[in-house]
């Protein structure tokens, strides 16, 4: 599969992830969550920039949902609940966001 931007054509994985992670930007994010029927807000961008720093600057840790939902409570400075999570990313935090923040796709099944 493939997304095009900017002229090029990006090449994904069969379930839309990307093959070569040097790929993403900004915009392409944007694209990737068009796909997803996704807009993107602060809270949205605030989630993405966690789970890319987590991923480049800890060792290619992708974390759980319980790990993201206290992260962004301590980032946003307000309890968060799944709920709030899946508002975001209706098909769980971890894989439907790490996709638009253009991470590899996890195998964890989320949760706890």
């Amino acid at each position: 599969m493939a997304i095009d931007y900017n002229g090029k054509s990006i090449e994904t994985t069969e379930n839309g992830y990307l093959v070569n992670l040097e790929d993403w930007d900004e915009g392409l994010a944007t694209e990737l969550a068009k796909v997803e029927g996704i807009e993107l807000t602060q809270k949205h961008w605030d989630t993405i920039k966690y789970l890319r720093d987590e991923y480049f600057n800890n060792g290619g840790n992708q974390p759980n949902e319980r790990n993201i939902v206290k992260a962004m409570s301590k980032i946003w400075g307000e309890k968060v609940s799944n709920k709030d999570m899946y508002d975001l990313f209706p098909l769980m935090t971890s894989k439907q966001g790490g996709k638009v923040a253009g991470l590899p796709e996890t195998r964890r099944k989320g949760g706890y």
